[in-house]
This record gives structure tokens, C-alpha cells and sequence, in this order.
């Protein structure tokens, strides 16, 4: 693996259920700023992390994997309204 996949990975075995990043800052903590398509290359190739719990900046999830994002989602209690991940209430 690269330094650049060895970071993502860590970035994503860190990640609990329920918990919902974006792609962007995934790259940021793994050190890489502005590698947010990067990292979605990764996740498509490496599909042993919970790749459920990346979506885009705005939330939305993965375009053709909508249904099974949000039921691996929901099974980890996100909310999920009209393909996006609903901001947690403060």
C-alpha cells in the first residue's frame, strides 16, 4: 500500500457505526487535503471498509448504490432523507 492508501485506511478503520464522514474529510485527516476523489478510487478498490459511511460534502450517498447505503445506514441508526444523509439535530 501507499502512504497515501495506509493513511485513508487508518482515517476509515477508525470510523464507528453511525458515524458519516465526507469524502474531503477523509483525505484531510489522512494528511491529504483535496484528495476527496482519491479516496473515493480507494473505497471503490478496497471494498473491506465501511465505505456505507462516506458520502459527499452535501450528504448525498453513492450514486447507484443509494438503496444499499441507505440500508446499511439505517441498520447503524443515520437518518437518511431524500438520498442524504440528515444533519444530526444539535
Amino acid at each position: 500500500m501507499t502512504l497515501f492508501e495506509k493513511e485513508v485506511a487508518r482515517v476509515l478503520e477508525g470510523l464507528q457505526p453511525g458515524e458519516v464522514v465526507a469524502y474531503g474529510e477523509v483525505a484531510a485527516e489522512a494528511g491529504f487535503p483535496g484528495a476527496h476523489r482519491a479516496v473515493g478510487r480507494f473505497l471503490k478498490t478496497n471494498p473491506g471498509f465501511a465505505w456505507w459511511r462516506v458520502v459527499t460534502a452535501s450528504g448525498r450517498l453513492v450514486p447507484g448504490l443509494e438503496n444499499e447505503q441507505t440500508r446499511l445506514l439505517r441498520a447503524e441508526g443515520v437518518t437518511i432523507t431524500n438520498g442524504r444523509v440528515a444533519p444530526a439535530s444539535s
